[in-house]
């Protein structure tokens, strides 16, 4: 393929609002794609206009295949290559085939408006995700910048806001940034009740509500469970020896209540893991703990181990909490890559002694773990011991 691209990035302002040189690239055009509200910012261009299908994705993935070896000019919002089109053709054809013209970004008008530092907001896109992964953003204090899907994704975000505790939170929803039409609205999340405006807007949220560190050892109540869940201090422990890296793979086997996968998932934002569970029951529980934290759409969720291994992406890092056994370690370490590190606990004696067998031909680092716990004792205050753990860990050389 040949063929190259040219994104440009307009705003609400329209052709207006466009460099020169954006202008210029247009009006030369043969082809021009957008949707119907951006080809309709366009004056009378000689080229031709060619608006997305729905689905957009597949008709986009026909523009990146089928051949065409001139130049196509597309229309971006804002900053093609911020959340935006320019970034998933380039991914697609290379950057030495793309040429990008960007506008200027939702996101820092949407700061130039509200008096906001861009450097220290997060902005979290809802145009591809689930208003859930939200919740893996809140914590007291912190600005946020919500690129909506459409004109119901204000409400959607007041209503996840009250139900997490943080109903106080601001909410400022800009519509039709910079164009004729620019609308602002504010309110607070727990008394939102404002009708759905305009389908083009951002929102932006100032949290009040709880401190949410994303170190690991959430309380244990945070996650529905019936018993099956590493307890919170040896949850510390364990993410911690799991050591989550920029964009690395869990498999999380025996997940239980998915407390360790969704902990991982927490202290690394661009991580992913894989939950192994043989009871059904406890997986849609897993799955119910996920939404809950906003990291679902990050956890994918199988079958017992080994035997759903096949279906999971290679690992970068296991952790083995329920099943341990013989043949599950023998077929879990077949299967970790070089340089892959496995975490596995034991309680009983029987596989503590197996880790101890493990260690002994493969190395690493083995520990035992006991926590004890202040509790009453009649009138009095006692030492109430859990049980203790073995961890092994080790890197597969």
């Amino acid at each position: 393929m040949s063929g190259s691209f040219v994104v440009v990035g307009i705003g609400a302002d329209g052709w207006d609002g466009l460099t020169r040189r954006a202008q210029t690239e247009l009006a030369g055009a043969q082809i021009i794609l957008g949707s119907h509200r951006q080809l309709d910012l366009l004056p009378d261009l000689p080229a031709r206009r060619e608006p997305w299908s729905s689905p957009m994705s597949a008709h986009l993935n026909h523009v990146l295949t089928d051949g065409h070896d001139g130049v196509r000019h597309v229309l971006a919002s804002g900053d093609p290559m911020f959340h935006g089109i320019g970034t998933t053709i380039v991914r697609a054809v290379g950057a030495d085939r793309v040429r990008v013209l960007p506008a200027v970004s939702s996101a820092a008008l949407a700061c130039a408006r509200l008096g906001w530092d861009l450097s220290e907001v997060r902005v979290v896109s809802l145009v591809t995700h689930d208003v859930a992964t939200l919740a893996d953003e809140l914590d007291d204090g912190r600005d946020l910048l919500i690129l909506s899907r459409g004109a119901d994704t204000p409400s959607q975000v007041a209503k996840l806001l009250a139900d997490n505790g943080y109903g106080w939170s601001s909410m400022t929803v800009l519509e039709q940034l910079g164009g004729d039409s620019e609308t602002v609205v504010r309110g607070v999340a727990r008394t939102w009740a404002e009708p759905p405006g305009d389908p083009l807007n951002i929102v932006a949220v100032g949290c009040v509500g709880p401190g949410r560190s994303r170190a690991p050892g959430r309380p244990d109540d945070a996650y529905e469970n019936d018993g099956q869940i590493t307890k919170q201090p040896i949850r510390a422990l364990t993410v911690s020896a799991l050591a989550p890296v920029r964009r690395q793979l869990l498999w999380d086997i025996g997940s239980g209540s998915g407390s360790i996968a969704i902990e991982w998932l927490r202290t690394e934002p661009t991580g992913r893991a894989v939950a192994f569970e043989r009871s059904s029951d406890r997986r849609d529980r897993l799955q119910d703990n996920a939404v809950h934290h906003g990291v679902h759409e990050r956890l994918t969720v199988l079958g017992a181990a080994p035997q759903e291994c096949a279906a999971a992406p290679d690992p970068d890092a296991v952790f083995i909490g329920g099943g341990l056994d013989r043949e599950l370690l023998s077929r879990v370490w077949e299967l970790i890559p070089p340089g892959g590190r496995l975490v596995a606990n034991a309680v009983t004696l029987e596989t503590q002694a197996l880790l101890s067998e493990w260690f002994a031909n493969h190395g690493g680092t083995l520990r035992r773990h006991s926590v004890e716990t202040a509790a009453p004792l009649g009138t009095m205050t006692t030492w109430r011991p859990a049980l203790p753990i073995v961890q092994w860990v080790v890197d597969r050389p």
